[in-house]
């Protein structure tokens, strides 16, 4: 098939790239870190950390974790929100040969329960705050040891102090935990961790570009969450794509080493994690917002200083929009508002190009593909309501059921292939043969027509999942675990429209007590259930739609009948 969407690139952006440029992401990350070492790495609560600072202590952690003997590849596990020690701790585990596995903070027991076991994890390294959660499950994990993190850590010996004792003492952020060590767990503080490395050397990490990186969760069609297999090539790939494709956005800033990136997505998201890579390959500076759902804290950090480029999901930009000291910033170094996780709406996209002259540019992707797949050239001057053009190396086809590839214009399954696209799922060999056809295409479960430009439009989802504010939920993960809750007979789950999430949750529930209430339900989801997939909407109904075999017919329950 030829690839029409050529025709369609911006200038000066190429139709491949070379991920065979470096041996492994290792590479890309060491030699950043040398060539930018005076340069500043991050700004975090206005304390800043340079590339050698990164690397020092990336060093030092890696040094450390080899030091336990953890055997070659082994699985680590990040439970940390937007600080500093997110990145020291990505490129440590890497840097020592390890493979990271990437954790929602905000997992219930029972997520990182599934997580855990699911990668085989033996270490994680976790904020305190969320160490309660971690306390319920562990004896039902091969988790070996903890490294413990504060908030301060890496924020300064005095201001770092501050923090740690402000997020415990003054906000009440730290819930009371305490570890059973009497079996063998160890638990480390992270400084500690960092400054027992520094008396050890690290040794070269044997990974090449074929050996996993990253263990990426995603929802599970099945109920359970499958890590999605992410090679030192798809992440390397991935990174050298977004730069190829936001080049021609970022070239009139010149030095691409001054580029501020705004991470206030979380970087255990793939989306995040991209464009922070990107950061560290021009060897251009990170604003890390922990928290960005303190909006005028947020527009504040913003305030700070010239911000160029702004990765967010629709809802986020929604929000920014809401907040009155938002139009009182300086958008003039604002080169790229890019969209992604979730559908971007046209509303929003309109409201955004008036307050900040910057247009929106919508993209696709998903954590199976290291969040690239699909992009509008960020030179579009105007919301174009497709998903836009198949990037560098990428091929798209829309194909049929079959598995063949349909002529342009008609409707099908958007299928994708490149060096960015996962190897399968994790010891799930039945999963991973049915995510690829015969000729090596990942099947994404969005339906989709391509124009005669390359310009792709998703018009319909075959998969039953419900994106609430870019992150996927999956309906039968949902009801598995509502089934469980007492007085419930029956439940189902379907996505409705929601103007600032994108969708909500809608749950059907057939009692089994008639005492059961909507606020029951809704304390047991609150358990038992991250918050994106807590149901929005709670409705009892004596019977379901069914197909002639039982299967609840989700699709009825959203016409309504």
């Amino acid at each position: 098939m030829e690839k029409i969407w050529l025709k369609s690139y911006p200038p000066g952006v190429p139709a491949e790239i070379n991920p065979e440029q470096y041996k492994s992401l290792v590479q890309l990350l060491e030699e950043s870190f040398k060539k930018n070492a005076t340069n500043p790495f991050s700004v975090c609560m206005e304390k800043w950390m340079t590339y050698k600072q990164v690397d020092d202590l990336s060093t030092a952690l890696g040094a450390w974790l080899q030091s336990q003997g953890l055997a070659p590849g082994s699985r680590v596990a990040i439970m940390l929100p937007n600080i500093p020690q997110f990145s020291v701790t990505m490129a440590g585990i890497l840097r020592a040969g390890y493979t990271c596995v990437n954790v929602n903070p905000l997992y219930t027991p029972r997520e990182l329960e599934h997580q855990l076991k699911d990668s085989g994890a033996e270490t994680i390294i976790i904020l305190e705050n969320f160490a309660t959660t971690l306390t319920q499950i562990i004896d039902k994990t091969p988790i070996k040891r903890v490294v413990l993190a504060t908030m301060g850590d890496l924020l300064g010996p005095v201001f770092g102090k501050w923090i740690t004792f402000a997020v415990r003492n003054i906000k009440k952020m730290v819930p009371a935990f305490s570890f059973d060590t009497s079996k063998g767990l160890q638990v480390t503080p992270f400084n500690v961790a960092i400054a027992k490395g520094k008396g050890l050397s690290l040794k070269p990490s044997p990974a090449t570009l074929d050996s996993i990186a990253f263990l990426q969760y995603t929802g599970g069609t099945t109920g359970l969450s499958k890590g999605a297999v992410l090679t030192h090539r798809n992440v390397v790939a991935a990174t050298l794509q977004a730069e190829a494709w936001f080049f021609p956005a970022v070239e009139r800033i010149g030095d691409v080493s001054k580029i501020n990136i705004v991470a206030a997505l979380p970087l255990y998201h793939i989306f995040a994690l991209t464009t922070s890579l990107l950061a560290i390959r021009w060897g251009g500076f990170i604003t890390l917002v922990p928290n960005p759902r303190d909006f005028p804290g947020f527009v504040k950090t913003l305030k700070s200083r010239p911000f160029h480029i702004l990765p967010a999901v629709n809802t986020l930009f929604n929000a920014l929009l809401q907040t009155p000291s938002f139009k009182t910033l300086d958008f003039s170094t604002l080169c790229l508002s890019q969209a992604g996780g979730m559908a971007a709406t046209e509303g929003t996209a309109k409201a955004w190009l008036a307050a900040t002259g910057s247009p929106m540019v919508e993209g696709w992707g998903m954590s199976e593909t290291v969040a690239i797949g699909t992009n509008n050239p960020v030179t579009s001057k105007a919301f174009t309501g497709t998903i836009g053009l198949p990037l560098p190396s990428i091929e798209v086809h829309i194909k049929d059921e079959a598995g063949k590839s349909l002529a342009q214009g008609e409707s099908g399954e958007i299928c994708i292939r490149g060096p960015n696209v996962m190897k399968g799922y994790y010891n799930q060999a039945e999963e991973t043969a049915k995510a690829f056809t015969a000729d090596g295409f990942m099947r994404t479960g969005d339906v989709g027509i391509m124009d005669d430009k390359g310009f792709i439009k998703i018009v319909d989802r075959l998969k039953d999942m419900i994106i609430v504010s870019g992150f996927n939920v999956f309906p039968n993960e949902l009801e598995q675990t509502v089934s469980l809750c007492p007085g419930v007979l029956e439940c189902a789950v379907i996505g409705v429209p929601d103007e600032k999430t994108g969708e909500a949750i809608k749950l059907f529930v057939i009692k089994k007590d008639p005492n059961l209430t909507e606020e029951d339900v809704k304390a047991y989801c609150k358990q038992h259930l991250t918050g994106y997939k807590t149901p929005k909407y709670i409705v009892f109904r004596d019977d379901f739609p069914k197909t002639n075999v039982g299967k609840i017919l989700r699709r009825e329950l959203r016409a309504g009948k």
